[in-house]
Parts: structure tokens; C-alpha cells; sequence
């Protein structure tokens, strides 16, 4: 198949072009006709148009300015379609208006987990989230502790959302095809806990190091002392010389509060 536009290598981009992905898409993110969507990395605009048919409106953005021309083309006519060239993690999306319901996107892998993060507390008007990842991340973001996959996102994204959909997606929807294996994953919000932000800060700290007992990591991340955080774990009932992966996601709530 002879792309419209060639691949920004750099990019690292790996244009969606199979249609029959987006009903499964659809599906998994229960799309409503009042619906406003949040697109990062249209591409070639497969998705977007197929968007556009079935919600109120659509924010696309988009990195590469290259692609101008063929999206201005492709969803020439769509009223409903707002096109955003710029770096979706320094722009301030919260001011999109309308504030998007859903966030639906086939997500450039390189920028797909701080975009999701950034997201759980940064674009609260979403509730609903149905992104194409690669796998080895799809993995990460429902993953148990105690495992390879568990890490900070897993927390973040545990106590902020509830898995409701996981399909696995053949390379073979991509072109070029990526040399990894993707997945959708959809999740819905669930309320957040309050100080979510000192929660991501402790969170972050006891996995920057994770080779390290939790505290030492923290201490090591320049958050709070050794001495303080072993405090911290013993008033919750958590051995001090514990690791970070070992916390479920509500002992990081009850961690952090003790931190205080």
C-alpha cells in the first residue's frame, strides 16, 4: 500500500490505515453523539474522520506540520474537527473548548505515557480513555505489584481509572508496520484521591530508584529523608526496608498522607 505521505522516521510514526480497527475502537470507547474527543497524533487522519462521523467534536493534534496539507485535504468539510499542530505535551490542552469528554487516539510511542499521565489529573473533564499503545506499555498501565510491568504509571493510572476494555492489535494496521506489538486499552475515571499531585510526587520518587529499598529511592530523588520515610512505611504496617513495587496503590494514598 503506497502511502499518501512518507513517515517522518524521527517521529517515529506508524500511520494507522486498516478501517476495520475502528470499529473496535468505537466500541471500546463507548462513543456517544454528544461526545467531545481528544486526539493526539492523527496521522493520516483515519481515525479522526471516522471520529468525526460519530461525535459533536473533535480535537486533533498534531506534531509533524508535514501532514498539513494531507489532513487539511482529508477532512476538508468537517466543521466538527479542530486541528492543532503543535507538541501535545506543551500545550496547554485543558483550555481546549469545548473541554473533551473522551480521549481517543492512537498514541505516538515515544510521548504515549507521560501524555496519559500528565492527563489523569491535568484534563479532568475527561472520563473515558481508549488509546492504542504498544503492548509492552498497554501492559503496564493495569499491571498487579510484584511484577516486571507494575511500576509509577500502573499506581497513577490505578487510582485514578477502572480498565473496562484490553485488544490486542496486529501490526499489520500500521504502515509501516512497527517492529512491536501494539494494543488498545480502555479505561474509565473513577474519583481521584485528594492531593493527587503530592501522591504522583511520592510515587514517581519511590520508583525512580527501583533496584533501591523505597526509601532509599525517595531519599535518593531528593523528596524526604531515608529516616522520615521509614516512619512513614512503619505507621502504615510496611516493612522500612520494602520496595516500592511491593505497594499496592492505596498504601501510596495512605504512604503519602503518613509523609506529611
Amino acid at each position: 500500500m503506497k502511502l499518501p505521505v512518507a513517515p517522518n522516521r524521527q517521529l517515529g510514526q506508524h500511520f494507522l490505515v486498516d478501517d476495520n480497527i475502528l470499529g473496535v475502537i468505537g466500541r471500546l470507547a463507548e462513543l456517544d453523539p454528544e461526545d467531545v474527543v481528544l486526539e493526539v497524533g492523527p496521522g493520516l487522519g483515519v481515525l479522526t474522520e471516522y471520529l468525526a462521523e460519530q461525535v459533536a467534536r473533535v480535537h486533533a493534534v498534531e506534531l509533524d506540520r508535514g501532514l498539513e496539507p494531507h489532513l487539511a485535504e482529508r477532512l476538508r468539510g468537517r466543521e466538527n474537527v479542530d486541528l492543532t499542530f503543535g507538541d501535545a505535551l506543551r500545550l496547554d490542552l485543558a483550555t481546549l473548548e469545548p473541554a473533551p469528554t473522551k480521549f481517543v487516539a492512537n498514541l505516538p510511542y515515544n510521548v504515549a505515557t507521560p501524555l496519559i499521565v500528565e492527563s489523569l489529573d491535568g484534563l479532568p473533564s475527561v472520563s473515558h480513555w481508549t488509546v492504542m499503545l504498544q503492548r509492552e506499555v498497554a501492559d503496564r498501565l493495569f499491571a498487579r505489584p510484584s511484577t516486571k510491568a507494575y511500576g509509577a504509571v500502573s499506581v497513577l493510572v490505578q487510582l485514578a481509572a477502572e480498565r473496562t476494555g484490553f485488544h490486542p492489535v496486529s501490526r499489520t494496521v500500521f504502515r509501516p508496520p512497527p517492529n512491536v506489538d501494539s494494543a488498545l486499552v480502555a479505561f474509565r475515571r473513577i474519583p481521584l484521591p485528594g492531593d493527587f499531585a503530592a501522591i504522583k510526587s511520592v510515587v514517581e520518587a519511590a520508583f525512580a530508584h527501583r533496584r533501591k529499598t523505597l526509601p532509599n529511592s525517595v531519599e535518593l530523588a531528593g523528596l524526604a529523608s531515608r529516616a522520615r520515610t521509614q516512619e512513614a512505611l512503619a505507621a502504615i504496617d510496611r516493612d522500612p526496608a520494602v520496595r516500592a513495587e511491593a505497594l499496592e496503590p492505596h498504601e501510596f494514598v495512605a504512604l503519602t498522607a503518613a509523609m506529611r
